[in-house]
């Protein structure tokens, strides 16, 4: 569990980026480069939160921004949700698809809340096809691509997981080799009825069942040792049904974590989460993507909101869920 927070993460040479492309393709020499990159081992906080707690029924959103092209129009679109806890995943900080932008501090300051944001990838391309469209410059000037924790108040002891995995994007990414592996960004939350711990995360998509449930099981085995008999809420693109037909039911994450005591809220479950947008623009099919998995929270209405901006435009390939959490167990 890394837990060494920073105010802005350090900028890895483009040089040392180009090396990590002309490295040999293991695991170990992953795992090497990684380790000698500081911001894949640091979290960023940054923004602007009152000193207060947080109320009961609290309002939650998670949404998977897509890179997050239009930083300002989807912190509208959060802001309109009432949430005073936000969990985004697929956040670009210095990318050239999305202007060099740090997408996160962006949103945050327009909601005007902290942020906890962790390096879930350093992109060492400029991404697929689609992505390059939107690209004014030929290079990243940071590479950044990531998690984040948003709240309305200060969030306690934040810290960052790197989940479980096989350096999928590394060994072979095609058109979008990466260093890193998926994330969970978390912290305590602080409410008037006491703490919970509050988790975005992003399981991998390139995978089988099997594999996000591992990934799952052992988010949760670490939570539970740093943080015994508090409540949890995760939240966010765990990926279910990819690569098993889109039989989001037959993912073994869901009864496993029930065995532990979570129960999983993602709005009607006839309703999918994943539209066309601008990026993924002939998705095979609709998916149900996104969800909630609480444990000593007692959860009341969940939906998902359309990510369509005021012109019709789509914000993201996902849709946001948000969910109410009324009070604990």
């Amino acid at each position: 569990m890394i837990e060494e927070t920073v105010s802005t993460l350090a900028i890895p040479s483009e040089q040392s980026r180009d090396d990590v492309l002309r490295m040999e393709r293991s695991i170990a020499a992953h795992d090497a480069a990684m380790a000698g990159i500081e911001a894949m081992n640091r979290i960023e906080i940054g923004g602007a939160a009152s000193d207060g707690r947080l109320a009961f029924p609290l309002s939650v959103a998670a949404w998977n921004l897509e890179r997050c092209l239009f930083p300002q129009e989807s912190a509208e679109h959060l802001g309109a949700t009432g949430a005073s806890l936000v969990m985004l995943s697929e956040m670009d900080n210095g990318m050239a698809r999305t202007g060099q932008r740090h997408t996160t501090a962006e949103v945050a300051a327009t909601l005007g809340m902290q942020y906890a944001y962790g390096v879930e990838f350093v992109e060492l391309g400029l991404g697929a096809a689609s992505e390059r469209e939107f690209c004014r410059d030929d290079f990243n000037e940071k590479g950044f691509h990531g998690n984040a924790l948003l709240a309305s108040n200060q969030l306690r002891r934040p810290f960052m997981i790197r989940l479980w995995g096989e350096r999928l994007w590394y060994m072979d990414g095609g058109e979008q080799p990466r260093l890193g592996e998926r994330i969970a960004v978390g912290a305590v939350v602080e409410t008037e009825a006491g703490p919970f711990v509050a988790v975005s995360t992003h399981l991998e998509s390139a995978t089988t069942a099997a594999y996000r449930e591992r990934q799952v099981k052992e988010l949760i085995d670490r939570l539970d040792a740093a943080f015994p008999a508090l409540p949890i809420l995760i939240g966010g693109d765990l990926n279910t049904g990819n690569h098993i037909g889109g039989n989001f039911e037959a993912e073994g994450l869901f009864a496993m974590s029930a065995a532990r005591g979570f129960s999983r809220h993602g709005g009607p479950i006839d309703q999918m989460t994943t539209r066309p947008s601008l990026i993924t623009r002939w998705p095979e099919r609709a998916m149900k993507l996104d969800w909630f998995l609480a444990r000593g929270l007692r959860i009341g209405e969940s939906r998902i909101i359309p990510s369509l901006d005021a012109s019709g435009r789509p914000l993201s390939d996902h849709d946001l869920i948000a969910c109410v959490v009324e009070a604990f167990e």
